[in-house]
């Protein structure tokens, strides 16, 4: 991205700010690769709801409300394969919510699966 490119969730970042090295970075997702250290570390899930940024904060005070922060931040979520992003925040704690209150091992692993198959759109990045 250049170096002027605003501190805005990816689906609100204008794609003229990010370069082709970047664009194929997030789209063939190898710009999450190094979160697996973070799973490696115990600090990240392959699923969980996915870290928001520090200035969503409508975002954080509905997973607050929900219990959301109770559990590891994940690389995937149910948001993300549902094609739910972040510029819905009401929605996606609801989603997150749902996911913690009902997700099983099987289910875990069905959506890493959908994620690595390229389901969901969730952290697009939309032309401006």
């Amino acid at each position: 991205m250049s170096i002027d490119t605003k501190s805005v969730a990816s689906h609100l970042a204008n794609t003229d700010s990010i370069s082709r090295l970047c664009a194929f970075l997030r789209r063939t997702k190898i710009d999450e690769l190094p979160q697996l250290i973070n799973v490696l570390k115990g600090e990240m899930s392959f699923f969980g709801p996915r870290p928001n940024l520090f200035n969503q904060e409508e975002l954080i005070k509905e997973r607050d409300s929900r219990g959301v922060y109770d559990v590891l931040p994940g690389i995937t979520g149910l948001s993300q394969v549902n094609s739910i992003d972040m510029s819905k925040p009401k929605l996606l704690a609801e989603t997150d919510q749902k996911m913690i209150s009902t997700l099983t091992l099987r289910d875990y692993f069905k959506y890493i699966l959908q994620t690595a198959t390229g389901r969901g759109r969730g952290g697009r990045v939309t032309k401006k």
